[in-house]
């Protein structure tokens, strides 16, 4: 009996661990309406999941595009993809992870099976909630309720909680030294702009780059160009107040489109004599996509579109302008594979190899995320 008992007893302390949490989360009922912080119950993590307590998540605008309504997915739901936190209990069949381990959230996720995962050429792992866009877990349903009502998923992540579960090819374990409220930026904005210029581009000494937008992707753009050792980092915004921050980062020269009658690609082309070995486009508008092409060396200058896409525009550009060939790219988390790539980002990050300080403007508790997200979109 005695005997019997103790093979129960682990078992019995898992069942009591692994509970209905009732936390804060910021929920988003409809389009065009402020967040509303909401008591959520988050379910226990099913077979293969992970239960995270969020320490820090950053603000992105793809979680703006959703409240605007130029991102269309399901509702209600939770938002947020950008984010570090604790592990807080795991589901049966994860064995590389435990509670207390420092993880962040992969909207992104690497299920090691897909012909993205298991090749070179891509990072885009199919089982990805961004093309899908359904707002659930991998099995079709929400850890979510508010209400009485399910809440939708935000790209596997859903990070504007207390608390959230994910799948465990959806998160990455990084060093336990690091400091979660910095970090939190490698789980989106700046692997996205650092790795357009490291991974997708592949900027290479001595070139010459173009950065169009410059917030926090646009400059971890120049982060990611400076370390690669390019010679020139042109800025371009139509806010000039950004230009101190880029030239603090690596930029060396700062345009502003309004102060041109021309268009900004023959100002640029200008300035270099015959247009920029590389250009990247981190607004998210198809004319800025356009002048980021055409301001491209005539050859072989390659232009990444890093920010997205709004949703039904189209874009019309110049063929020849590939015809004698530019290359256009684009590339979704910076090109990284995203569980191997978050734990070497995070040791860059901690070795010194880059800073993120400055890419934080305001730190808010998340009973003011609206007054966030106020912020963002007035360039603050």
């Amino acid at each position: 009996l005695c005997g019997d008992l103790k093979m129960q007893v682990p078992f019995l302390f898992s069942l009591l661990c692994l509970q209905v949490i009732k936390c804060k989360a910021a929920v988003l009922w409809e389009a065009n309406k402020p967040l509303s912080i909401e008591e959520v119950e988050v379910a226990p993590p099913k077979e293969h999941e992970v239960r995270i307590k969020i320490m820090a998540s950053g603000i992105c605008r793809s979680d703006d595009h959703v409240i605007t309504g130029a991102l269309v997915t399901p509702f209600p739901i939770i938002l947020g993809h950008e984010a570090a936190g604790v592990v807080e209990s795991v589901g049966q069949g994860v064995t590389s992870f435990k509670p207390g381990d420092k993880v962040i959230p992969l909207f992104i996720p690497q299920c090691e099976e897909c012909k993205s995962c298991v090749g070179t050429k891509g990072n885009l792992c199919s089982k990805n909630d961004r093309a899908l866009g359904s707002g659930f877990m991998p099995d079709g349903t929400t850890r979510f309720t508010c209400k009485g009502k399910a809440v939708h998923h935000f790209l596997g992540t859903s990070t504007f909680t207390e608390y959230t579960v994910v799948h465990e090819s959806a998160v990455a374990k990084i060093d336990s030294a690091a400091p979660l409220e910095k970090v939190c930026l490698i789980g989106c904005g700046f692997s996205t702009g650092y790795g357009a210029a490291l991974q997708t581009a592949k900027v290479e000494p001595g070139s010459t780059c173009a950065v169009f937008g410059l917030g926090g992707v646009g400059l971890s753009v120049i982060i990611g160009c400076k370390v690669a050792g390019a010679s020139r980092i042109i800025a371009v915004d139509i806010n000039s107040d950004k230009f101190a921050k880029a030239k603090e980062l690596g930029a060396t020269d700062c345009v502003n489109p309004k102060d041109f009658q021309k268009p900004i690609h023959e100002v640029l082309i200008e300035m270099t004599g015959q247009g920029v070995d590389y250009s990247f486009e981190v607004i998210g508008r198809t004319d800025t996509m356009a002048a980021a092409l055409a301001c491209c060396q005539y050859n072989y200058g390659v232009s990444v579109i890093v920010g997205v896409p709004p949703a039904a525009q189209k874009i019309t550009f110049d063929p020849m302008l590939l015809f004698t060939g530019r290359s256009w790219k684009g590339c979704v988390f910076g090109g990284w594979k995203s569980k191997d790539s978050v734990p070497k980002l995070v040791a860059d990050y901690m070795n010194k190899k880059f800073v993120l300080d400055p890419l934080i403007t305001h730190t808010l508790p998340l009973t003011k995320i609206n007054e966030a997200f106020d912020l963002l979109r007035t360039g603050k």
